[in-house]
């Protein structure tokens, strides 16, 4: 039997117009924000589009995971900020880790990562990695030529930190970096800190023009927990690997595809609000986390301030030869900063203290609006001597946006509470 086919659209059942109701928007619409493209599937103007289009050289949409023009433009975006020409985003900045590890390493591969690095991701390779065949080899960050001894025929991946997790040590970073490209090694860096505001992690000395090519010294791979200044609002979870190399980009793709990684159109489009707003962010959490941590170095119970940008922490001649030429010769550096309390404190005690805090939240994370603060153990996370930290416990602070005298005066009543006056 056959079937009459509807003339129009109108013939069709209210369900079905409702679905393929054929009205388009008319072109041309430009506002400050890009549009909010939400997609898993992508339509095909015919089969020859479908079987020729390409997704890998951004040049066409297959597919929501492959991209979108919501990400494809925070993808631009963020190559921008950090001076790189490729990038993918993912769900965090550990999975940004994972996704290099994944993509470059293979069984019978060894990859050295320093001994302060972000800890997930030194579980990450104690964990999957090891069970993959990866062998895992901690090194100084502090010493360039621990680091240069440690390079065998089999690393492949060395991973870079500045300023490490927690304890803030800023590492030489150039020279870290030149031990690796004279050894033909692939540097990652952890560059969530640096935020692509402190330096330039693809032209660290300043002597690249932009292009990838000529003998500019810089990092191969930037991994960034866009989660921290990027977002600025704590309350979006994506990260980013950004290189300059198409090969080493291509390797790093293909992996993120096969993994089915993704990011939300509407987390996207949280970044891309941010994104214009973030210099002046970073440099407003900068300046007050100096205030308060010069203040907090003064304070009886502080054993050792942990901030690259002040004088006496571990690395900051480091820190101010790659760093100290911004804004105006102040430097640069992240809100940010780790005290020593006391060794003659107890842990009841600092923990007394932090719990005494009315404007820092407990809570992991940074970048955000609100200042948080976190005490750590820290004998279970570093495996090697620290001898350039003094005895005491430790706590991190991460500075928000608020009021610096009202910080301030919540800090002096939380060591009043729990340390009394002395």
């Amino acid at each position: 039997m056959q079937h009459d086919q509807p003339a129009t659209l109108g013939d069709l059942h209210l369900a079905t117009r409702l679905v393929h109701h054929d009205y388009l928007p008319p072109p041309g619409f430009v506002a400050p924000q890009p549009g909010v493209y939400k997609a898993s599937t992508v339509i095909f103007p015919n089969v020859a589009a479908m079987r020729s289009r390409e997704w890998k050289d951004k040049s066409g949409y297959t597919y929501g995971l492959h991209g979108t023009p919501t990400t494809f433009i925070l993808e631009e975006r963020l190559c921008a900020l950090e001076g790189g020409l490729q990038c993918v985003l993912v769900p965090s900045g550990l999975a940004a880790i994972a996704n290099v590890g994944l993509a470059l390493l293979k069984p019978g591969d060894e990859v050295l990562i320093p001994d302060n690095a972000y800890g997930p991701g030194k579980d990450l390779a104690q964990g999957e990695l090891a069970r993959f065949g990866v062998r895992h080899v901690l090194y100084d960050p502090l010493d360039p030529a621990d680091l240069a001894a440690r390079i065998t025929p089999a690393t492949r991946l060395v991973w870079l930190e500045a300023p490490g997790s927690v304890t803030m040590e800023f590492p030489d970073l150039c020279e870290q970096v030149r031990i690796c490209r004279e050894r033909g090694v692939i540097t990652a860096l952890d560059n969530t800190w640096g935020a692509g505001l402190a330096f330039a992690p693809f032209d660290l000395l300043g002597d690249g023009d932009g292009s990838g090519g000529g003998g500019s010294l810089g990092v191969d791979i930037s991994a960034h927990a866009l989660t921290k200044y990027p977002s600025g609002g704590g309350d979006v979870l994506m990260g980013s690997v950004i290189t300059r190399d198409p090969g080493l980009h291509m390797k790093i793709k293909l992996t993120h595809m096969r993994l089915g990684l993704g990011v939300g159109a509407n987390d996207a489009e949280a970044v891309l609000r941010a994104l214009p707003s973030v210099g002046l962010r970073y440099r407003a959490h900068d300046e007050a986390a100096r205030t308060l941590a010069r203040w907090l170095q003064q304070q009886a119970a502080v054993a050792q301030l942990l901030h690259p940008a002040l004088p006496d922490a571990p690395g900051h001649a480091h820190w101010k030869a790659l760093c100290g030429a911004a804004h105006g010769g102040q430097g640069a550096a992240a809100g940010l900063f780790s005290v020593m309390i006391d060794a003659r404190y107890t842990q009841d005690q600092v923990d007394t203290f932090c719990d005494s805090l009315r404007l820092f939240k407990l809570g992991y994370s940074w970048g955000g609006p609100m200042s948080l603060v976190v005490p750590y153990q820290l004998s279970s996370m570093r495996t090697r001597p620290t001898p350039h930290l003094r005895p005491g416990t430790l706590v991190r602070f991460s500075i928000g946006l608020e009021a610096v005298e009202d910080l301030r005066q919540d800090l002096e009543q939380a060591l009043a509470s729990a340390f009394g006056g002395a």
